[in-house]
Order: C-alpha cells, then structure tokens, then sequence
C-alpha cells in the first residue's frame, strides 16, 4: 500500500477576502494566515492521512519555509526525499472569499529545479502507485513515469495546472486526473476518455465521473455541504484517490473515497490543515450510507 508522490512543495500566504478582487481592484482582508501547500505536498499529506505508505519526492530552499514544510512532513510520517536547491521554496499567495472560491498566484522557488536521482527512481519502482502533477518541470514529470512504467507501478497523473503534454507522457499514464476544464483543453475536439485507459473528471459540487476503457462509467455525485475553502479540495481527492487505488479497492469505491475526502475539505480553512484523516473519511462514508 505504498504511494509515491514526485511534485510540488509550497508554504501558503491565505488571505481571507468579502470577495476575489477585479483587475486594478483593492479590497482588505479580514483574515490571514500562513499554511503549508503545494500540489505535490497536498497530495502526500492526503495519502498518508488516508492510510497510505506515501513517500515524497520534492526540492526545497535553504529557507525558513522549506524547515516548516520539512517539519510538517515528519508530522504526518511521511518519507521525504527532499533536496536543498539554492533557489527559495516555493510560495503561492492565495484570496479565499467569503463562498469558499479562490485565486492563487504561485513562484515555483525551488520546485522549478526538482531533478530525480537513482534513489529516487529505484522508490518509485517498488512503489504501488506514483502520483504527479504538473508544478515541477515537465521532463521530471515525464521521467518519474517512464519510471514507473517500466517497473510496472501504476501512474496516476493530475494534469494540473494545465498545460500541453507530450504524447509519449500520456502513454505512461494509468489514471488520469482532470477538471473539466482542464479535460476539455487536453480533448480539443476529441474524447477525454481517450486519453489514458482511465480518466476521472472531477466536477466540484457535482462530485466526480470515472470513464475506463471497455466498462460503463462510474459516477459519484458530491454531498452537499456549506464550503468555506475550496483550496486543496482537488489534490486531497488525488491523494485519497491513490491511497485507495494503492489498498486494491474497486474503481467505484476508490472515487466515492475520494469524493467524501474532498468534501470534508472544502468545509475546513487551508490546504494541508484541512486534508481529514482516514478514520474521518471512513466515519463520513458510513453515515452517509446510513
């Protein structure tokens, strides 16, 4: 049961506002704090609060925000295979107004250097599953998969923030992770079930749709809950996700995990401090089914 995550490490500047601010606008804030964030973070921290071995693979500065993420790291038991750059650890600034939506603005740091070493290789090849996204360099993303590939460990990739893809990436990729906007751009005029042998669609409120090759689609409507924060709701879908996928569950329960791992993040503040923990996910799925 064992996930490797390759990616991004970030520490969040959150700036609660009445409402995201137009172009050339000022609004105050009424609320600030600093959390720890990161696509690749988030998702580590999801995997391991959801029960699974997760290893994390990152680069950092030497910088008083790369000793918190490291800290933070040993907090959840996460393996960390992080390397000290000379660059400053990444940052992103980010407005959550008063219904929960938000803007981010992001300075990669040192996660614009993250290279993979051998070690890092031979993890992700004894390794369940390998999560990636796309706030590391691309040719990282690409060798972290052809990695995995050859080792037969099982590729989940989260093409977010998006951006064009190589074919030859998309080959190495088991399960695809999109929003529908991010779907729609990776399609063009074709068909996002294409793109990998599966590919979940996730739909914010409405929940998240699984299309798999040769079977019938498997979608999981989204309780409804009162959000307040949707910041790292997708990535703590991705990290639950690859725990589940890792344990051997089934496609339609792996994306009703994820789905109630998000929506109890979304009614909590922050990326990493509202990821729920395995046993608040299980408890959530039980009442619901009750």
């Amino acid at each position: 049961m064992s996930v490797v995550i390759v990616g991004s490490a970030n520490v969040d500047q959150v700036f609660r506002v009445a409402s995201i601010p137009a172009p050339g606008e000022t609004v105050l804030s009424h609320g600030f704090a600093t959390a720890l964030g990161g696509k690749g973070q988030n998702q580590a921290v999801a995997a391991a609060r959801a029960g699974a071995a997760a290893s994390f693979i990152a680069a950092l500065g030497d910088d008083a925000f790369g000793a918190s993420v490291r800290e933070g790291l040993r907090a959840d038991g996460i393996a960390a295979s992080v390397r000290t750059v000379d660059a400053p650890t990444g940052t992103a600034l980010i407005a959550v107004d008063d219904s929960g939506e938000n803007t981010i603005i992001v300075e990669a740091g040192a996660n614009a250097l993250l290279e993979l070493t051998p070690d890092d290789e031979a993890a992700i090849a004894s390794a369940d599953v390998l999560v990636l996204q796309l706030e590391i360099p691309l040719a990282t993303v690409a060798r972290a998969a052809r990695a995995a590939r050859a080792a037969g460990t099982r590729v989940l990739l989260n093409a977010a923030p998006i951006r064009e893809l190589p074919a030859e990436l998309l080959a190495d990729v088991d399960i695809l992770v999109v929003n529908e906007t991010e779907g729609a751009f990776l399609a063009r005029s074709g068909d996002v079930a294409d793109l990998a042998p599966v590919v979940i669609v996730t739909l914010g409120a409405a929940g998240a749709v699984a299309q798999e090759r040769g079977a019938a689609d498997v979608r999981v409507p989204a309780p409804t809950v009162t959000a307040v924060d949707a910041t790292g709701a997708g990535d703590t879908f991705c990290g639950a996700l690859a725990a589940r996928i890792a344990e051997g569950a089934g496609l339609d329960e792996c994306l009703r995990f994820a789905v109630a791992a998000a929506s109890l993040s979304v009614q909590e503040h922050g990326a990493v401090p509202s990821i729920p923990s395995r046993s608040r996910i299980d408890a959530w799925l039980a009442a619901s089914a009750g």
